[in-house]
């Protein structure tokens, strides 16, 4: 089965193609274009170099979040728009899961940490074992202080990725962890790491319709915040 895997969370953005485990093709880019600009180029790039047609897709699988707002509606509604004419089976992935994806050949505590501003990040920790993820606590919005409160209780080395890893890494001698960063190459979302972390969703709990795929935020915009705020007065 050909999966397109779909990343707009953030500031970089990425198209890819998986097929039976492996990659057959992956397009990223971290320039800080907006998603509108980038996204619909690099999936025509990524089918057409892998003469590859929409029809011929089994899934779609989008990180619908955490993440920025206006990121992951771009890759929401152009997965909606790619599925819907073909009634292809879709799946939003959390970021975070996504992200332990390209730590899978480590053994290691993996923390996913994405900057949510505010002194928060975005944040999910996993186990990794053998090539098979765990997770260890759900997605959240949490402040580095009480991220590390848990953090020194593992007895295995952390791994910080994401976006926000270099945030907490600089904080490690401040609690004595055993703390590493994800190398460069790793440390980002990667759409191939959505693709893989998609079909594994899918094997447990099956696809939704293109209907269905909505965002996940795990707390309201700025935007929100602030309009809740003039409502209160």
């Amino acid at each position: 089965m050909k999966i397109l895997g779909v990343d707009s969370s953030a500031k970089s953005a990425s198209i890819a193609l998986i097929e039976d485990g492996e990659i057959l093709s992956e397009f990223f880019i971290n320039v800080g274009l907006t998603h509108s600009q980038t996204l619909a180029p690099m999936v025509k790039n990524v089918l057409d170099n892998t003469n590859t047609n929409l029809k011929d897709l089994g899934l779609f699988a989008v990180s619908f979040g955490p993440g920025s707002f206006t990121g992951i509606r771009i890759g929401v509604s152009l997965v909606k728009g790619m599925a819907m004419p073909f009634d292809t089976p879709c799946i939003g992935v959390s970021t975070l899961y996504s992200m332990a994806f390209n730590l899978l050949n480590e053994n290691a505590v993996v923390c996913a940490v994405m900057d949510a501003r505010c002194n928060q990040v975005y944040n999910a920790i996993f186990d990794i074992k053998d090539g098979k993820i765990q997770r260890l606590t759900k997605d959240r919005a949490i402040s580095i202080v009480d991220l590390y409160k848990e953090l020194k209780f593992f007895q295995k080395k952390v791994i910080f990725v994401g976006d926000g890893a270099e945030l907490c890494y600089n904080k490690k001698n401040d609690y004595n962890l055993n703390a590493y960063i994800a190398p460069k190459s790793l440390r980002l979302q990667r759409a191939s790491s959505v693709a893989f972390a998609g079909y594994n969703v899918v094997v447990k709990n099956g696809a939704i319709g293109a209907d269905s795929l909505i965002p996940f935020y795990l707390r309201p915009s700025q935007a929100e915040r602030e309009l809740k705020l003039k409502s209160n007065k």
